[in-house]
């Protein structure tokens, strides 16, 4: 009888040994799963939708209906201070925009000529639009944390713009003016933004630097007007 009691008291011991060793290591494997990254980036996906507008317009233009901009891209973080709320930021990005007004351009892609049409009873449809590869070189500030992807932003540089589409669309008594990849539009663009605001929704403008028209005229003065395009941002990881 006294054998059969030792021989109950190693079984119990032996199952509270390996019962304790295989909480120890479930806690292991769930310690393993929980991460901290304390060296973490905002690299971003962007999507932005904005009102286009211009400044230094020539006399008599105006804009007709609504001129939309779309844009889309991707944003590499690189954090320069120990908190990581501060950094730099590049990436890569494409913009559509279109400017509905009453500059009209007829003629061909190598030899356009440009008028004010007046009033939008002359004229269908006037229009143009871009198609453009986006390189912004940003500041970040941040609330951030490792912890948190939600925080406040202000984020702001400049941003260069290759030229790779555009095309004219005039509608009128005389019938319909198309022209693709006008040579008077200006390859190189580049200009200011700032965005700001909370989590993924952000406030958004962009003010071109240099005018849309490289050589352009309108009854012998040039066109000189720039982009000004206003409205919000998306961010998402």
């Amino acid at each position: 009888m006294d054998l059969l009691k030792i021989q109950l008291l190693w079984c119990l011991l032996l199952l509270s040994f390996f019962k304790g060793f295989a909480q120890q290591e479930t806690l292991k494997d769930n310690t393993n799963d929980v991460k901290i990254d304390s060296l973490y980036r905002e690299d971003q996906f962007y999507f932005a939708f904005t009102y286009n507008t211009f400044e230094n317009k020539p006399t008599g233009l105006n804009q007709q209906k609504f001129s939309i901009g779309v844009g889309a891209g991707f944003l590499r973080d690189m954090p320069i201070n120990k908190d990581r709320t501060k950094a730099f930021a590049t990436g890569i990005g494409v913009t559509y925009n279109n400017y509905n007004q009453n500059l009209g351009i007829s003629g061909t892609a190598q030899n356009a000529t440009y008028t004010i049409l007046g009033t939008q009873s002359n004229f269908d449809k006037n229009k143009f639009t871009q198609l453009l590869i986006d390189v912004p070189l940003e500041f970040r500030w941040r609330t951030s944390t490792y912890q948190s992807y939600k925080f406040w932003r202000i984020y702001g540089g400049m941003k260069f713009s290759y030229l790779v589409y555009s095309k004219s669309v005039l509608n009128n008594n005389e019938g319909q003016t198309v022209i693709t990849n006008n040579n008077d539009f200006n390859k190189l663009l580049y200009g200011l933004y700032l965005s700001a605001g909370y989590n993924t929704l952000n406030v958004y403008a962009y003010y071109g630097l240099n005018p849309l028209f490289k050589s352009a005229e309108i009854d012998g003065v040039k066109a000189k007007m720039n982009a000004l395009n206003v409205g919000v941002i998306f961010y998402i990881l």
